[in-house]
Parts: C-alpha cells; sequence; structure tokens
C-alpha cells in the first residue's frame, strides 16, 4: 500500500483551530497517513499587503500544528518564487512521494467553486482529488450549477461539525484589542502578542478583508 497524503493549502493568516478541525476529519475519514499544510507563499488571489510576511504565516502553521504527529508544515511555496500555483505544488508532491496511492486536496467548500478559476485547474483536477468540507446548511445546488461532471467527480464532500471561526475575524478582533483566545492554539495566540501582528500599527482598518 502506498502512502495517502492529504494537502491543506491556504493563506493561514492566521491559522485556527478551524483549519485544524478540517484537516483532522479529513485525515480520519480518508484514512490518511500526513495532512501537510502548505502556507501560500504569494497568494495569487490576494493583494500582497493584506497578507502577513510568509514566514510568520510559517511560524504560526507549524506552531498549530506541532502537537499532531500526522500533521506536518511544507515551505514548497513559501521558497518557490513567483505567485503560488495550487498545481505547481500538487506536481512538486507527486515528483516528491512517487509511490503515493492517492492525494488528496482539502478546502472548505464554500471555497471549491474558486478551484474553478485556478491556474490549470483543468490539469489539476487529473492530479489529485479534493476534499470539500462542508458546514451544517451548506448548499451542493449552486456547486451542481456552475462545475462540469468532470470536476464533480473529483471531489469528495465531508460534513463536519460547523465551527465559525475565520481568520478575518481574527485580524478583526487583534485590530480591535479583543481576545482571540480558544479561537486559535496558545502559541498561536501568544505568537500574534509577541510580534504585534494584526495590530493598528500593522493593518489600518480598511485593509482588513
Amino acid at each position: 500500500m502506498g502512502l495517502r497524503i492529504g494537502i491543506m493549502g491556504g493563506t493561514f493568516d492566521p491559522i485556527h483551530f478551524g483549519h485544524l478541525l478540517m484537516a483532522e476529519e479529513a485525515r480520519q475519514a480518508f484514512a490518511l497517513d500526513e495532512v501537510v499544510f502548505v502556507p501560500n507563499g504569494r497568494p495569487a488571489h490576494k493583494k500582497a499587503y493584506l497578507v502577513s510576511s510568509p514566514e510568520d504565516r510559517f511560524v504560526m502553521t507549524e506552531l498549530a500544528t506541532a502537537s499532531n504527529p500526522q500533521f506536518s508544515c511544507s515551505r514548497i511555496e513559501i521558497d518557490r518564487p513567483g505567485p503560488s500555483y495550487a498545481i505547481d505544488t500538487i506536481r512538486a508532491f507527486r515528483n516528491q512521494y512517487p509511490d503515493l496511492e492517492a492525494l488528496y486536496f482539502i478546502t472548505g467548500a464554500d471555497a471549491i467553486l474558486q478551484i474553478l478559476t485556478w491556474h490549470e485547474y483543468d490539469r489539476l483536477v487529473e492530479q489529485c482529488r479534493f476534499i470539500a468540507v462542508t458546514r451544517p446548511g451548506f448548499s451542493l445546488e449552486r456547486l451542481s450549477e456552475l462545475a462540469d461532471k468532470n470536476f464533480l467527480d473529483h471531489v469528495s464532500f465531508l460534513p463536519i461539525p460547523g465551527l465559525d471561526i475565520s481568520s478575518t475575524d481574527i485580524r478583526v478582533r487583534t485590530h480591535q484589542e479583543r481576545s482571540i483566545r480558544y479561537l486559535c492554539p496558545d502559541g498561536v495566540v501568544d505568537y500574534i502578542k509577541e510580534m504585534g501582528l494584526y495590530r493598528p500599527h500593522e493593518i489600518a482598518p480598511g485593509e482588513m478583508e
């Protein structure tokens, strides 16, 4: 039997318990040997000045995942020059692990439609399967209307308990000097405080996206 690996890509600005729950539920449901968190280096769909530095986001991701031996972090997109495209990451993982039995890309179901706009998305669906994590109340009707059958055949939907946590809300709370404890792992909370991330001098109110 070859390896079964899940890739959890994202900006992780910051990483929070919702991301960790998604990864753990996918790991168990699909019998994954490992979930690799891949912070974007230069997110292709976001303005660079709205995103914290790649190093800060990588450190926070490492702090958040350190306690789970089946979680790991990769610098592949941070160290690679140019925009971060998922197709390049998937190809690199396939080259790194030639004995892969299965490669999954884990994302939220509400973001799955964005994949239709990604660079070489038609090649992407040939290289991996997608695990679309759904929350209570999510409707699949819009996805069925917009995506073709080939794409839908490569998507598995995974319902999980709802955790109404977002990185945007965490940044806003920090900017407003409100508590973010119990939204992120303690190590991430402490790092944000120590480095002064998302404070008024770091991000202007109009830049909260």
